[in-house]
């Protein structure tokens, strides 16, 4: 058995269990293999992709009502298993943004959100150039064959303009770019109307974190830069934000998403609409999309108060560029504001666990 996961002895192992509304995650497990949904991929950790898929069909199937029969599901064709690491579990959390905007570009409205470049080409690792760095996973296609896409600072500078790329106007630079870092967002329109987009491409540089640029400069002890405080920095000092922004190369391209569920979140990466406090996201090269991982950890509600236990049984339903490691997760918190400042206060260590398939296993070997 791999050292990174290892069996509980039953579900009473996981602490809070009992009090946990399994209904709630039972009809977020049962949408997470909705029509919309992307074709399952079993991550290194070995948890297969097809037992969880069948399972979830198996959920579609049933009229669960009550959290006491939603828990029987789970223990019935789970096992419960404690994602190892040299250290605890650390969490985060991220949400959905809700901003002003505009389709056309105005005085007021004048940093776009782009839309995927249609040379943008999602690179594989049997079609890697090996002109390219090894890391890149994005690349731009030419007459010449691929090469590395503009990053973020050449883009800034203007290296996709003029190319009609522009999928919404946006007043404040910052605004945009924590759309960018959260990867989708609610957009209220000028003329009334309202649209949301969701993530479509990245140039495939690395992502590196303007709040970790400013803890090396010594502006902000670790602990005290939460997410408001770094936009309110930005937002006080334009100049430097700018130069901030522009360090971290990965750039983010947009595409309008119609259709969605007004009560859910936005899309996440395995193909289907986000649940507020159900959906986690996770390393997707480890982890297998759609599995129920179950999250022990202290958060605060508010600052100043005394951290709240937080036992809940969520679904892998997204990932992220700094979503690093079995044992990390990031939290989906939900949209608007207030989501977003509760979001920016979640650092903290707990335990992760994963609930594997009883007709599946995690395979051995190496990881």
């Amino acid at each position: 058995m791999s050292p990174i996961v290892s069996p509980l002895a039953d579900f009473d192992d996981l602490p809070g269990w009992a009090g946990d509304d399994h209904l709630a995650a039972f009809e977020t497990f049962r949408h997470s293999c909705g029509p919309t949904a992307h074709a399952p991929e079993t991550g290194s950790l070995g948890i297969d992709a097809a037992a969880v898929h069948v399972l979830c069909i198996k959920a579609q199937g049933l009229r669960i009502e009550d959290a006491a029969a939603a828990r029987r599901f789970f223990e019935s064709n789970f096992v419960p298993m404690r994602v190892n690491g040299p250290a605890k579990a650390f969490f985060t959390g991220y949400f959905e943004p809700e901003v002003l905007g505009s389709r056309q570009k105005t005085k007021r409205f004048s940093t776009p959100l782009l839309k995927r470049p249609d040379d943008l080409v999602k690179l594989t690792p049997e079609a890697h150039p090996k002109t390219l760095d090894a890391k890149l996973e994005w690349a731009r296609r030419t007459e010449s064959g691929l090469v590395e896409h503009p990053d973020r600072a050449a883009i800034m500078d203007g290296a996709l303009d003029g190319r009609g790329l522009e999928l919404v106007w946006l007043e404040d630079p910052v605004d945009a770019f924590f759309i960018h870092v959260q990867g989708s967002a609610r957009i209220r329109l000028t003329d009334g109307t309202s649209m949301r987009v969701g993530f479509a491409g990245k140039t495939g540089h690395p992502y590196s974190s303007v709040a970790r640029m400013l803890v090396e400069a010594g502006e902000f002890a670790p602990e005290d830069l939460t997410a408001d405080v770094l936009k309110a920095w930005l937002k006080a000092h334009p100049e430097r934000a700018r130069d901030l922004i522009a360090r971290n190369r990965s750039y983010i391209f947009f595409r309008e998403l119609t259709g969605l569920d007004p009560d859910l979140g936005p899309v996440g990466a395995a193909g289907v609409q986000l649940t507020a406090g159900r959906s986690i996201a996770v390393d997707r090269r480890l982890h297998t999309l759609g599995t129920p991982v179950y999250v022990a950890v202290d958060l605060p509600p508010e600052p100043g108060q005394q951290p709240m236990p937080y036992r809940r049984l969520m679904v892998a339903g997204d990932t992220g560029s700094a979503i690093v490691g079995p044992a990390r997760g990031d939290i989906f918190v939900g949209s608007g504001e207030a989501a977003g400042l509760f979001a920016g206060r979640i650092r903290h260590r707990g335990d992760l666990y994963v609930l594997v398939p009883r007709t599946g296993a995690v395979s051995d070997g190496e990881r």
